[in-house]
């Protein structure tokens, strides 16, 4: 009892101490900019300040704008971290006006946070000013940047109109088209973008109402040093376009050196800690290990052997020979948090998904979803056969998809490829009840409450009878009391435009933010159209629900139909579906209908909800609807208002 009860004094003091670290804050405001602003600014050799505005890249009436790149960082240095990481927050407020000059545009702007103020050579062209050939990918980069891209440079790229981040490199991790939020990046209009960073996560807003359009998890002293520099990079090519700022505030907490004084505080403290661990000790008891994973112990082995998991642990040299070790021509596709590849094991094709060592949330992501996946069993899930943990390697073996992901068919850009990819209704149909079954599945067929997060067209594989399988639980989420009916979160998770509206006050899951999710999936298959990717942008029609509202509103709402099946449904069939997928999105959660109650419209048991033909607002706290409109088949699933509010 008395070393165990040393140990836990020292890691109380060390706590303790770590804790004392003076806090000060970092800040500036340039509201617009003058000439005399250049000296607080590191400026390259092709930016400069003109018209109130930081020229990031030449603005030069009648000479050459094409191929240069240029730096602009604020000159005084921000300590993001010291030696313990405990890491600053901060956050940001810029407007950027970025005017083609070509068309298309090239190639765009970043705002960057970097160790290194210089502006690396032959960073001009599709570089953005970020890396060049030499250090893209290398981690001397020593930079994270949030890109606002102009032209479609790399096959990777959605489009040349997206917004992304990188890490030491021009190869985005994250990225999200900004056509479907009514902006065009390189338009010539005003952009204001707000940032900020609470020491886990990294959130972008865009406009004047804040919208958010990307959310990542993000330990930003796993890439850069202690001391950064803030500030923007861009570039042209032969493709030209000026690339300004046009306003700059920043505040963070800079975190500085030990204060001395907090000494007298730290003995009384660990004299404390001392009488409370003997008190402690006589009186403990250990407590039933809390296998909710947010925040879950360090050891992986451990996690994985209290789930009492079924899958089979692979050996690493197994799963490398199985795909070639990891070979790119078994490249099946890359997402945030890892690559998967195509294997053949014991003359069976499986796909494996190799975590990324660089992703930040990969243990998380990766013990969340084999604690979750791994002890399922539904015709509609996604089968996963085994995982490996060896030499720091996450890998997770499933069920082999011949037929991909569903995006690939209902998005299809590719004229040559469209009538071959083209469902038909009924294979549309059968996919819309095969993702909801599994969905019911997980909210009321388990031994404990499942919320999956993240349900969307490209986390919907199909096998070769184009049935649908929910997969990646990567952000998924076990509750563990059965009549519980949210998971509590400390980070906004889910992808942009599937996201309940309520999710960002909220700060938890529930099984209504999935419906949600699965209302807009329902759009998107019978639509063929991406949740903010519409052909008419304007600042209404700016996602597909407000979009097929005005459709409904109108009394067309069979139009929206995807055009590539020609017409060839029944009618009466594609408006019961799509009001059901409105029903599903429907802004107040209270309104939104349960999984089995889906179901049985979808079986044709009742009939789709009744909803307005305008398009309620959102309001929170939601009201609940009249005693005769509730929809009690969520289990005690109905929400109430919050008194407290959670921050990321």
């Amino acid at each position: 009892m008395c070393s165990s009860l040393l140990a836990y004094c020292l890691i109380l003091a060390v706590f303790l101490s770590q804790g004392f670290i003076q806090v000060s804050c970092f800040g500036f405001n340039f509201s617009t900019f003058q000439k005399e602003d250049e000296r607080q600014l590191i400026l390259s050799k092709n930016s400069y300040i003109v018209q109130n505005a930081i020229q990031v890249t030449p603005d030069i009436t009648g000479g050459s704008m094409e191929n240069l790149s240029g730096r602009a960082l604020y000159r005084k240095s921000f300590r993001l971290y010291k030696g313990n990481r405990t890491i600053a927050s901060f956050n940001t407020t810029f407007v950027l006006n970025i005017q083609s000059r070509t068309s298309p545009g090239g190639e765009g702007m970043a705002f960057i946070i970097t160790g290194n103020y210089s502006l690396p050579e032959n960073s001009d062209e599709k570089w953005l000013g970020i890396v060049n050939a030499n250090s893209n990918g290398s981690p001397q980069a020593m930079v994270v940047a949030v890109e606002f891209d102009t032209r479609k440079s790399y096959d990777e790229d959605l489009d040349g109109n997206h917004i992304g981040l990188n890490i030491n490199s021009i190869d985005s991790i994250t990225q999200v088209s900004l056509g479907g939020y009514g902006i065009n990046i390189s338009g010539g209009e005003d952009l204001r973008v707000h940032l900020q960073y609470d020491g886990k996560n990294l959130t972008v807003f865009v406009g004047d109402n804040k919208t958010l359009v990307l959310s990542q998890p993000l330990d930003l002293s796993a890439y850069l040093p202690e001391k950064v520099f803030v500030g923007f990079s861009a570039s042209t090519s032969n493709q030209t376009e000026l690339n300004c700022v046009k306003s700059w505030a920043f505040f963070g907490t800079d975190i500085g050196d030990r204060n001395l004084l907090w000494v007298w505080i730290l003995i009384p403290a660990v004299v404390l800690a001392l009488i409370t661990g003997v008190l402690f000790c006589l009186c403990w008891r250990r407590d039933p290990i809390e296998q909710d994973l947010e925040g879950a112990p360090g050891n992986i082995e451990d996690e994985i052997t209290r789930s009492n998991l079924a899958p089979r642990k692979f050996r690493l040299k197994e799963l490398k020979q199985a795909t070639g070790n990891f070979s790119p021509k078994y490249k099946l596709g890359k997402g945030g948090f890892g690559t998967v590849y195509k294997g053949s094991w014991r003359n069976k094709d499986v796909a494996v998904k190799r975590v990324s060592k660089k992703s930040h949330q990969g243990k998380q992501e990766f013990i969340a979803e084999l604690t979750t996946i791994g002890n399922l069993n539904h015709k509609n899930l996604v089968k996963l056969i085994g995982w490996c943990y060896e030499r720091r390697e996450l890998l997770l073996v499933y069920e082999y998809m011949p037929n991909g992901s569903l995006d690939k068919f209902i998005f299809c850009d590719d004229k040559a490829s469209m009538e071959e990819l083209t469902l038909s209704w009924e294979q549309r149909l059968t996919i819309i009840q095969g993702v909801a079954q599994a969905l019911e599945y997980l909210h009321n067929g388990c031994q404990k409450r499942v919320l999956h997060r993240d349900i969307k067209a490209s986390n919907i594989m199909l096998d070769t009878e184009f049935i649908a399988r929910l997969g990646d639980f990567g952000l998924a989420r076990t509750i563990q009391e059965k009549e519980k009916t949210h998971h509590s979160t400390v980070e906004i998770a889910g992808t942009p435009g599937y996201m309940a509206p309520e999710t960002f006050l909220i700060s938890r899951a529930t099984v209504e933010t999935d419906v949600y999710s699965f209302g807009v999936l329902v759009l998107e298959v019978v639509c063929g159209r991406k949740p903010g990717n519409q052909s008419e942008q304007n600042n209404y029609n700016n996602s597909i629900v407000n979009w097929l509202w005005e459709y409904y509103r109108k009394g067309r709402i069979t139009d929206a139909a995807d055009s590539r099946m020609d017409g060839n449904f029944i009618e009466k069939e594609v408006e019961c579906v799509l009001i059901l997928g409105l029903a599903c999105c429907h802004p107040n959660p209270h309104c939104r209908p349960s999984m089995r109650t889906v179901l049985q419209v979808l079986s044709g048991e009742a009939d789709p909800p009744e909803l307005p033909l305008e398009r309620p607002s959102f309001v929170w706290p939601a009201m609940p609807p009249s005693f005769g409109q509730m929809d009690y088949s969520h289990k005690g699933s109905q929400l109430t208002p919050f008194t407290e509010l959670t921050g990321r």
